[in-house]
């Protein structure tokens, strides 16, 4: 399960760099979006380990 996360978290961040780098703005938003989604992520996987 674990694995999932993390993948998910890398799918995230390489979908906000496409869309930072190729999109227009409207999309753009939408990937910033799930950037957001994608830190939350890692600092609830960061907290648990704690």
């Amino acid at each position: 399960m674990r694995d999932i996360v993390w993948v998910i978290v890398v799918l995230l961040i390489a979908g906000w760099l496409l869309g930072f780098i190729g999109f227009s703005a409207v999309v753009g938003n939408l990937i910033h979006i799930l950037l957001i989604v994608a830190v939350v992520l890692v600092i609830l996987k960061i907290l648990q380990k704690i």
